[in-house]
Formats: C-alpha cells, sequence, structure tokens
C-alpha cells in the first residue's frame, strides 16, 4: 500500500508515520550516523511541518513501514535554499511547479531484494503523482553514491552545480524533470513498478 499523507489526512496515518520516523532515525542516525535532529526513536526537523507531505509504503498485512519520501514546497523554505543553496550554480529552482525530494527512506528491516523493489515503487508512484499535480521536476540533494542510483531510474536528470564536499562527504544538487515520456524512460531502466496510491485531498488514483 502506498500513501501520500499531508497536513489534511495524517491522523489516518498515525501508524505509518510512526513507523517512518523510528527507521528514519534507525537509517540516519544510528547506520549514517548523520548529525540531525533526534526525538527519542523518532528523527525529525523543521522541514517536518504543516507543509512537508509523504509517500509511505506499508506492508499491506503487517502495516509496517518498508519506504518512505519526504516532500517539500520549493516556494517555502526547503533543504536546498536554507541549508544547501551552495550547491546550486545558478540558483535554486523554486516555484510551484517544483518540489524538493527529501529524507528517502528503506526500511534496514527488508531483505535487498524487497528493498530495492520498495524503492521503485515508491520513485514511480512519485512520477506518476507528479504527472496528475502537475508538477515538472523534483530537485534533491544526495550523496555521490545515491546520485548514481538516481540516475539509474532512467528519468532524465540535471546538475544544478558541481559535487562539493560537506560534513565529510561529496554531494550534489540535481533536478529531475517529469516529462509525458518519463514514465517510458523508467519501463526502459526497468525501474517502473507500478502500484495502488491513494492520494491525499482532490488527487485520486488507481495507477
Amino acid at each position: 500500500m502506498i500513501s501520500h499523507v499531508n497536513s489534511t489526512n495524517i491522523g489516518r496515518h498515525e501508524h505509518a508515520m510512526d513507523g517512518m520516523f523510528k527507521d528514519r532515525k534507525r537509517v540516519f542516525v544510528d547506520i549514517l550516523r548523520w548529525d540531525v535532529p533526534v526525538e527519542g526513536e523518532y528523527e525529525r526537523d523543521q522541514f517536518d511541518n504543516q507543509d512537508a507531505e509523504y509517500f509511505i509504503i506499508c506492508d499491506s498485512r503487517t502495516g509496517e513501514h518498508q519506504a518512505s519520501m519526504r516532500i517539500l514546497r520549493t516556494d517555502r523554505p526547503h533543504l536546498l535554499d536554507s541549508v544547501f543553496p551552495m550547491l546550486c550554480g545558478n540558483g535554486v529552482p523554486n516555484g510551484p511547479e517544483y518540489r524538493e525530494l527529501t529524507r528517502l527512506c528503506v526500511s534496514p528491516s527488508l531483505r535487498a531484494r524487497d528493498r530495492l523493489r520498495a524503492r521503485n515503487r515508491l520513485f514511480t508512484s512519485l512520477v506518476e503523482y507528479a504527472l496528475l499535480a502537475g508538477i515538472k521536476g523534483y530537485t534533491g540533494v544526495s550523496a555521490m553514491g545515491v546520485y548514481s542510483q538516481v540516475l539509474a531510474l532512467g528519468w532524465r536528470c540535471t546538475p544544478l552545480g558541481l559535487p562539493q564536499m560537506i560534513n565529510g562527504e561529496v554531494v550534489a544538487a540535481v533536478l529531475a524533470h517529469i516529462e509525458p515520456e518519463t514514465i517510458n524512460l523508467l519501463r526502459s531502466a526497468g525501474t517502473y513498478d507500478s502500484g495502488d496510491i491513494i492520494v491525499a485531498d482532490e488527487f485520486a488514483k488507481a495507477a
């Protein structure tokens, strides 16, 4: 099950949100050793606010968190403009047609094969949602190892600046373009994996 969670329906997804924040702490703090805010078992920061949206995949039988992504509006404070503007050589793309993807989290409890499928389903859902919502591109910041995985998804990406060493890690900013042919690009790359999406607000779609 893939759920789109925002301020209008967050009360119906408390278990999924709880599992997401716990897995974010396990992944980003316990495993990757990021220096980010922690609240007990949870990892969340100032961008986990009423403007944030989330795509969350949970196990259809147990309801346990499997993978998730945070989506931030770029016409409001977000990571790229507030924390990492130095990564964008010609300015930070912003406006209602762009969103920022942050905090990609795949549960460390999943086996490698299941982790790959959860990642592909998550990104497929994000592309389908963007096409539905009129989003033209997703921006993001990633370590170079993850950056190569983002490119391997098959969509058309544009670097926003030169990679830089930050906190001992080489990171870069990228813009992933969302276009009518993006779905076919994912299919060609073998990463397209659609599923049922429960989308908040006025959007409703069964992929």
